[in-house]
């Protein structure tokens, strides 16, 4: 398995939209970069993302898990974007600034803090470990500790 970060706006697409979506999940569409096309075109079903909040908020909220492989996006009749699909799996119980990120010396490398543009972002075992224990949740069973 492998884990992920997927930002989104939350006047345009929050946590609580993803969660409503239930099992089902919802199409990650409207991506227009080619990097952040190209990891969800690495991304295998079960990998596991953090759900972060960019421009308000900037906190990761939720985990979201992937439900569908890379396809192309329904949003375009561009054949050059594709998407995955993600389904809510956890809340983050104390979310996870972008403050704190920042803050905490171990997580200076992850590609929140280095590539904060980017709106589909790799993180490696190491960060997802961190950033579950700063947000009260067990990085396996997602549960609250």
């Amino acid at each position: 398995m492998r884990y992920w970060l997927f930002k989104s706006e939350p006047f345009k697409w929050s946590w609580d939209h993803q969660k409503a979506k239930g099992d089902a999940g919802e199409e990650w569409d409207g991506i227009r970069n080619y990097q952040a096309r190209n990891f969800m075109r690495e991304m295998k079903i079960g990998d596991r993302a953090f759900f972060y909040h960019s421009n308000e908020g900037l906190e990761i909220v939720g985990v979201v898990e992937v439900s569908a492989l890379s396809a192309p996006d329904s949003t375009t009749d561009d054949e050059r974007w594709d998407c995955v699909h993600v389904r809510a799996l956890a809340d983050v119980p104390k979310p996870v600034t972008l403050k704190d990120v920042k803050a905490t010396v171990s997580l200076s490398d992850m590609s929140l803090v280095t590539s904060m543009r980017l709106s589909v972002q790799p993180v490696k075992d190491k960060e997802w470990a961190i950033v579950c224990e700063m947000g009260g949740i067990d990085p396996v069973t997602l549960k609250p500790v």
